[in-house]
């Protein structure tokens, strides 16, 4: 017996849709940062904004909630440092310094959002109320049913506007 969702099926072709309109999506909001001259990338939006969230966390932290390998946060976190983003507050080694942004750090992470919303507002200009909650709706009910898997959690931005 043939499941719905299997290959072949007008469902699949849905499923396929769905996924390439999220791949386009995701290109548009990581390229088109980048066309900015003092543009963060996805990994250091997505860095910044958890260490805005989250004052005094660790590389650690952020290897865990990212679902990534630790020396990829370390890295990207040596990088924000060197640009003047981050500050690593002194700390035990073992347990990893305690993480919290610039002024620099926040003022390029708040204009970045500033842009992104003014992107996004700019699609949904003609859009009703109704469509609009309902879309928002379904982006969440999608999301909060997507499987993240045991050794990887989601992206933890979680709706949260700031960042």
């Amino acid at each position: 017996m043939q499941h719905e969702w299997q290959a072949g099926t007008p469902a699949q072709t849905e499923v396929a849709q769905v996924y390439e309109e999220f791949v386009h999506l995701v290109r548009f909001l990581t390229a088109g940062e980048r066309a900015h001259g003092n543009a963060l990338s996805l990994a250091q939006h997505s860095l910044l904004g958890f260490i805005a969230r989250h004052l005094g966390c660790r590389a650690t932290e952020v290897s865990v909630n990212f679902g990534v390998n630790r020396s990829t946060v370390s890295r990207q976190v040596r990088n924000a440092v060197d640009a003047g983003w981050v500050e690593a507050e002194a700390g035990p080694v073992r347990t990893g310094n305690p993480l919290r942004l610039t002024e620099r750090g926040r003022a390029i992470l708040d204009d970045t959002v500033v842009r992104r919303h003014s992107e996004i507002r700019a699609g949904l200009a003609e859009w009703e109320q109704e469509d609009l909650d309902r879309f928002v709706h379904l982006l969440r009910r999608f999301r909060s049913r997507v499987e993240w898997g045991t050794a990887r959690t989601p992206d933890q931005n979680d709706g949260d506007i700031s960042a």
